[in-house]
C-alpha cells in the first residue's frame, strides 16, 4: 500500500496564519501564474479567501481546498474545481503549490485528489486544467494526470 504524503480538505479559520505565511514565502513565484498573489497580498486576504471559502463550499458553487502534509499537517498549497457547469456536467481544476513544496509530487498528488472528489462526489464528466503556456511545471502536472492538450486559448486565463 502506498503511503499517503498529501492530503486536501475544506480550508478551515485554523489555517489563515499558515496559509498567509506560506503565500507571502511563495511570492515571487506564484506571483507570475496567480493574479490575486500579488505584492500587498495581505492577512485581511488569507482571512477573507477563507471565509469565502467557507462560503461557496455551504452553497456547493466551488470547492477550494488546501493541501496539506500528510504526516505533519503543513500548509503545502491550494487546489479546487470551480466554474462548475452543472448542465455539462464539467468544471475547472486548478492547483498551485508553495515555493517550499515544489518539485516534491505535492500538485500532482492534490490534483488526482481532486479530481476524484469531481468525478464521484460531484459526479462530474470532464475536468478542464486550464494553464498559462509558458507555466511548465502546471503544464507537466496536467500532463501527469492524463490531460490531453485542447489548445491556447487567451480570452480564457487573463494574467
Amino acid at each position: 500500500m502506498t503511503e499517503v504524503r498529501w492530503k486536501i480538505r475544506p480550508w478551515t479559520a485554523d489555517d489563515v496564519e499558515d496559509l498567509y505565511r506560506l503565500v507571502r514565502s511563495s511570492l515571487p513565484e506564484l506571483g507570475a501564474w496567480l493574479p490575486w498573489c500579488r505584492p500587498d497580498y495581505s492577512h485581511r486576504d488569507t482571512a477573507d479567501w477563507i471565509a469565502q471559502c467557507h462560503d461557496a463550499w455551504a452553497t456547493r458553487s466551488e470547492f477550494p481546498m488546501g493541501v496539506f502534509e500528510a504526516s505533519t499537517g503543513a500548509v503545502c498549497g491550494g487546489v479546487g474545481i470551480n466554474r462548475i457547469d452543472p448542465t455539462a456536467r464539467c468544471a475547472n481544476l486548478g492547483y498551485w503549490t508553495g515555493t517550499p513544496w515544489t518539485g516534491r509530487g505535492v500538485a500532482r498528488a492534490a490534483a488526482t485528489q481532486a479530481a476524484t472528489f469531481a468525478f464521484d462526489e460531484l459526479a462530474l464528466l470532464r475536468l478542464e486544467i486550464l494553464v498559462h503556456p509558458d507555466n511548465t511545471a502546471s503544464r507537466r502536472v496536467a500532463e501527469a494526470l492524463g490531460a490531453r492538450f485542447m489548445g491556447v486559448f487567451p480570452e480564457r486565463l487573463t494574467l
